[in-house]
């Protein structure tokens, strides 16, 4: 499988999956293990030998770029056979995937140059995933990482941050380091490093970057004002935030509202990590029982901005030591999540405590229903929404007695939904939602640079409506109440 994996992504910009578990770069214990995960779509473990025969199939058609479970199209297929349709494996993909087998269509342009300004953990993990990416170059392509001189060993420091991660590991690859030039090569995707002070008076066109999206990471800058300084520069034409924008500026979050993004818009924000994990569960419950009310609290793991030790901090509390305490704090997610979900506006507070691990938080959602449920009911519908709605790249679910915050670290997902945790009384219900806030954030944060960029790719085959089961609840007093 794996030289087919790669012949697809590499030669057609084709990322396989199953059931949203990406399959490049993967070991084959992983590709396994990946199949292993498929029997939570139907309780029947995917076959190795049906995967290859798609993909040697997927070969022959040559799709265009996109995104394609593999698990959906073998099941759809099964399904096909078994109804007494066709077995030619190629004729049912150039049926499945007729949205992008275009004949004569336009060649790939050149791609969308990147620039990370900052390079803290988000920055790093960003670059991390940018070099994941690369394929072909037709895509999003990282040019340079803007940063203020540390030191006269600086470059080689930020390599190394860049090479080594206590958090996520390893980088998967190599690293070169260029002094003289001020570059950093990784896995052959060579970074200027440029070192200012000042977003507004860069010359990107000097180092052959053009027209470039900007993703400025360090949250210093937070308003239009701001993050306008980005675009004085020459060879800058949009601009990202990585956390919430304040103002009039849009708060994107892919899967919920990337569809609002306008060729117009000059400067987004990719709201919060918490953001990101709360509404599309949010927006999935919404759809299917309406959301009266709720309160949203997230465990969170400590940042940066809090001291290790007890020390001054103008925020109260954050001065006291983050590896010491859990730290009640502010979260403006419940109502950043408005942004994203108008509908919601009003209907949400908030509250945050830090706690002391380094990585992977947990949301809990009390929400009153306008709609009775079940927790089996509810569970169904949000494991089905992770497996087959257009939301399938940002929520996940699980069911396990045993898993902690350390199993989800590097979770590509906004949020992971734990199944076992979930109680559900009538409309009153509450959800426990697990979420990389590096990792997970990272990822989403790219798939919006990618709607920026217009080189998402198209995720096929095409989902289909989650069923919604409707739980009866009888008068007071009828003989089945009691």
């Amino acid at each position: 499988m794996i030289p087919l994996i790669g012949g697809l992504y590499r030669d057609h910009g084709v990322v396989t999956s199953i059931h949203g578990r990406r399959l490049i770069n993967r070991s084959p214990v992983d590709l396994l293990k990946a199949h292993r995960f498929a029997r939570q779509a139907g309780d029947v473990e995917l076959d190795p030998a049906d995967t290859i025969r798609m993909l040697e199939a997927l070969r022959e058609v040559a799709p265009a770029p996109a995104s394609i479970d593999l698990a959906r199209l073998v099941q759809r297929h099964t399904e096909q056979v078994a109804a007494g349709g066709a077995s030619d494996l190629v004729a049912f993909l150039r049926s499945e995937l007729a949205p992008v087998l275009v004949e004569g269509a336009e060649p790939a342009g050149e791609g969308t140059d990147v620039v990370l300004y900052g390079f803290g953990r988000i920055g790093r993990l960003l670059a991390r995933i940018l070099i994941a990416h690369t394929g072909g170059g037709q895509g999003l392509r990282l040019r340079a990482v803007v940063v203020r001189r540390g030191g006269e060993n600086d470059l080689q420091k930020r390599a190394s941050l860049l090479r080594r991660d206590s958090v996520h590991g390893p980088f998967q690859g190599t690293i070169e380091v260029d002094e003289e030039h001020d570059t950093i090569l990784a896995n052959g995707t060579l970074i200027q490093v440029i070192y200012s002070d000042d977003p507004a008076s860069i010359d990107y066109t000097a180092y052959g970057i053009h027209d470039a999206i900007v993703v400025d990471n360090t949250g210093r800058w937070r308003d239009e004002e701001g993050l306008a300084q980005h675009l004085r520069s020459t060879g800058v034409a949009r601009v990202l935030l990585t956390a919430p924008g304040k103002g009039a500026i849009k708060n994107i979050v892919h899967g919920v509202n990337h569809d609002a993004i306008s060729p117009d818009d000059r400067i987004l924000s990719a709201a919060s990590c918490t953001t990101n994990a709360i509404t599309p569960v949010l927006g999935a419950i919404d759809e299917a029982y309406g959301v009266v009310r709720g309160h949203v609290e997230t465990v969170h793991s400590f940042t940066n901005d809090q001291n290790l030790i007890d020390n001054f901090h103008k925020g109260d509390r954050r001065g006291r030591s983050a590896v010491l305490n859990m730290v009640i704090a502010e979260t403006g997610a419940a109502k950043a999540v408005a942004k994203a979900l108008p509908q919601l506006a009003g209907r949400l507070t908030g509250s945050a405590i830090r706690v002391p691990t380094p990585d992977v938080s947990l949301a809990i959602l009390n929400l009153q229903l306008e709609r009775p449920t079940s927790k089996e009911a509810l569970n169904r519908y949000l494991r089905q929404v992770s497996l087959t709605s257009p939301l399938r790249q940002q929520v996940d679910y699980i069911e396990s007695p045993e898993v902690v915050s350390t199993d989800f670290v590097g979770s590509n997902r906004a949020g992971i939904v734990d199944g076992l945790a979930t109680i559900a009384d009538d409309t009153d219900v509450v959800l426990y939602v697990w979420y990389d806030n590096e990792y997970g954030y990272s990822c989403q944060v790219v798939r919006v640079i990618e709607a920026m960029a217009g080189t998402h790719p198209v995720v096929l085959p095409e989902r289909e409506p989650v069923a919604i089961e409707r739980v009866r609840v009888e008068p007071v007093g009828s003989p089945v109440a009691g």
